[in-house]
């Protein structure tokens, strides 16, 4: 629904930016005011959706599931009505996408070209780059806000507040893509014993807009509201050694350590970083890995798995209310594999179709029906690409083969099947560790390299096995029923 909204704001962009008068044509304008009276429906639905008590949205849900049905057949109208009058539409919002890229581009190639012999003019420019981005008056209020629904972590979130008794902990949340790194660290950074110790000297810098070491210190000068110098990364350098202690939460900075290219000068920024005694350090990053050149605290924060049974279903029914029934639920969950941000995503479907609805969608859908959104807290698919476009996993040839061979495997394999099975793929161990070190796959109690169930449906619908690896599979599991 949200797609399909943003496709036709588009198109009303495009069409004003094509009009000579600066108008709209009067054959545009019934359509216009179609689109407009399905937003007021949207808005009513969403409404309805967040206000209410649970017996009176039980009783409503008919009225709520036609509703809904109004409003996509609207927007779909709307859609074609578009489509139409202007077949160049889609041309022209693609267009605009480029043109918003390039001009991306033109940013990260002023980071780029900036080094820390640059002079002060141009380090000011790329301070007011991000100066939009960055405008509060205070860090305090550039926080992100507290989680308010939080269950299956709380050991994580004690043991990371428990290494604070230490001086300046310097520690890393890892994990696969969509496994709650970030809420963690939004948990933390809110903690009442950690708002006391730092008050307002705590920093939460969301790394994903930047790709260089010179991004990042630039990023941190505009966070800090510094007058941009000479040496970005001195002046990052010398904000914190003269201030209070400090905390410091890097988020996604798997965006500026993944390529090779970056990785040296990141690590060499972090290194800088934690020579500062009273500044403590927490990144989130996809993956089990961490940077070099630091010195991480011990004991090292083990990489998230999936919640509890417990905890995704507390978590579910924080979403959706308690209207539904248990077996329902545990039905929704298997899908997700207590994987948090499928749960939260599918918990929002329920609560606005019904789980019997949902259920019913998802054989024909699998996960696109979690993946409307445009970033990848509100579009499972794009999370998972985002971890299969990392540097780690596609510097290794064959890698995403055997992801895809595992996605057709639910209980997993061991090493010595993996071996038995003759694939014919160069390495295979070594694929084997690329996929554990990106957390696409993990090992069981058991010992068995598994995939959790939302990977494995993406990885069917677009990056299915070819047959020449799903035979020797199927050849040896036959030989092993021989046996």
């Amino acid at each position: 629904m949200m797609e399909h909204i943003h496709q036709l704001l588009y198109a009303i962009i495009c069409l004003h930016i094509k009009s000579d008068t600066g108008e709209l044509s009067p054959s545009m304008l019934s359509p216009i005011g179609i689109f407009t009276e399905t937003l007021h429906k949207v808005n009513t639905f969403m409404e309805a959706q967040q206000h209410g008590s649970r017996i009176r949205k039980f009783f409503r849900q008919g009225e709520m599931n036609i509703l809904l049905k109004e409003c996509n057949m609207g927007l779909q109208q709307a859609l074609n009505i578009f489509g139409i009058q202007s077949m160049s539409l889609l041309t022209d919002i693609n267009k605009i996408k480029q043109y918003a890229k390039e001009k991306h581009e033109e940013v990260l190639e002023l980071i780029a070209s900036l080094s820390d012999a640059n002079s002060s003019d141009q380090a000011s420019s790329m301070n007011r780059v991000f100066s939009s981005s960055y405008n509060s008056s205070t860090s305090f209020s550039m926080l992100p806000s507290e989680p308010k629904i939080f269950h299956g972590r709380e050991s994580e979130l004690v043991e990371i507040i428990q290494l604070f008794t230490q001086e300046s902990p310097r520690i890393a949340i890892l994990g696969a893509g969509g496994m709650g790194k970030t809420t963690i660290a939004r948990a933390v950074v809110h903690h009442h014993q950690i708002t006391r110790k730092y008050a307002q000297q705590r920093y939460f810098v969301m790394c994903d807009s930047v790709s260089t070491a010179v991004g990042l210190a630039a990023l941190l000068v505009s966070c800090l509201e510094l007058k941009a110098g000479k040496n970005l990364t001195e002046q990052v350098v010398h904000h914190f050694v003269s201030s209070p202690p400090s905390l410091l939460i890097l988020d996604n900075l798997e965006t500026l350590w993944e390529p090779l290219s970056s990785r040296g000068d990141i690590e060499e920024f972090l290194s800088c970083l934690t020579d500062i005694q009273h500044l403590a350090l927490i990144i989130t990053m996809r993956g089990s890995e961490r940077p070099a050149k630091v010195r991480w605290t011990r004991p090292f924060l083990l990489p998230l798995q999936p919640l509890t049974q417990d905890a995704a279903r507390k978590t579910f029914i924080d979403i959706t209310d308690d209207l539904h029934n248990t077996e329902d639920i545990d039905k929704i969950l298997l899908l997700t594999d207590n994987m948090p941000l499928a749960i939260d995503l599918m918990a929002h479907l329920v609560d606005s179709e019904g789980c019997y609805r949902i259920l019913a969608r998802w054989e024909e859908e699998r996960t696109s029906l979690v993946s409307d959104g445009y970033n990848k807290q509100s579009n499972l698919d794009l999370s998972i690409s985002l971890s299969l476009s990392s540097p780690r996993l596609i510097s290794i040839p064959n890698t995403v083969d055997l992801l895809s061979i595992l996605s057709i495997l639910p209980d997993g394999i061991s090493d010595n099947e993996l071996l038995q099975c003759d694939l014919h793929i160069k390495n295979i161990l070594t694929c084997k560790a690329s996929l554990l070190r990106t957390s696409l796959a993990y090992n069981t109690e058991q010992k068995r390299l598994k995939v959790l169930l939302p990977i494995r449906e993406y990885m069917q619908k677009f990056h299915p096995a070819p047959f020449s690896f799903v035979h020797p599979i199927l050849t040896n599991f036959h030989n092993l029923l021989e046996l």
